[in-house]
């Protein structure tokens, strides 16, 4: 193998009943890919999972789109990479969202109309996430729910709005100007708050599944490009225990023949 290999990912085939996302999906990006996979001949990378609360259950971490579109194919297994957020591999950030393609009356406006939601110029008290328009104007968005599963609702709710009337693009940054220089067409920049581990596995329990794209999964040690011919995967005849073992002898035969390589450094990769 070459680089400076350390430990290698854990990669199992998991049943599609034993796998819950923590989000909603994204249709802007669940729709296309559904329509890749039907003539794809193999998964280029696994999803991200942890294990649940419930024995042999896992929460999605990253790859809630690809978990949609195996469901909406008739999959009843994927390939995940098993990660704990108690190790140090796995760190939990945020996106914020860069609206494009729709106009800035009409996403307040139609916020507003969200059932227990306040927005409010200027910084306020109880922000549950905010706007920042391109004209520098601040808005406060606060809501008047009690439960976690109630805020999931609320914010499902706000990202819905610009969902279905613009373009939703992600953003790590927490400076408006970089978010203006890199997306010159957004007209607001959404911002959210920091989730907590337990926050994103206690979501598929209590049903209050987030937003598509506020939760942001840093995993040291990810396997890109693994590329599992998705036959293997369609194949439920054979007994889960034989597919994994499988799985196994696939993954020694690319280590011996040096088909995997660790990079160290952050990447850019230009064919996602």
């Amino acid at each position: 193998m070459a680089g400076d290999y350390t430990s290698p990912p854990i990669l199992k085939i998991i049943p599609l009943e034993q796998v819950h996302p923590h989000e909603v999906h994204d249709p802007q990006r669940s729709r296309p890919l559904i329509e890749r996979l039907k003539k794809a001949e193999y998964l280029t990378n696994p999803i991200m999972v942890a294990p649940g609360h419930q024995d042999g259950h896992y929460v999605v971490l990253d790859g809630s789109n690809r978990y949609h579109s195996f469901s909406s194919l008739g999959y009843s297994r994927i390939l995940a990479q098993v990660v704990s957020y108690e190790s140090e591999d796995v760190d939990l950030a945020i996106w914020h969202h860069a609206v494009s393609h729709i106009n800035d009356h009409l996403l307040i406006s139609e916020i507003e109309k969200i059932p227990d939601v306040t927005v409010t110029r200027g910084w306020a008290d109880n922000e549950v996430a905010s706007i920042i328009l391109r004209d520098g104007i601040y808005l406060t968005i606060q809501a008047n729910v009690e439960t976690k599963k109630e805020l999931s609702r609320v914010l499902r709710d706000v990202v819905d709005v610009y969902q279905k009337n613009g373009i939703l693009h992600r953003t790590p940054s927490d400076d408006p100007k970089e978010v203006w220089r890199a997306f010159p067409d957004a007209t607001a920049y959404v911002r959210f708050p920091l989730y907590q581990p337990n926050d994103i596995l206690a979501a598929p329990e209590h049903g209050g599944l987030l937003p598509p794209g506020i939760s942001r999964h840093i995993i040291h040690g990810r396997a890109l490009r693994v590329n599992y011919p998705l036959s293997l995967l369609k194949d439920d005849t054979m007994p889960l225990e034989e597919a994994n073992a499988a799985l196994r002898d696939w993954l020694q035969d690319k280590v011996e023949t040096r088909a995997v390589r660790y990079y160290a450094e952050s990447t850019y990769q230009f064919d996602e």
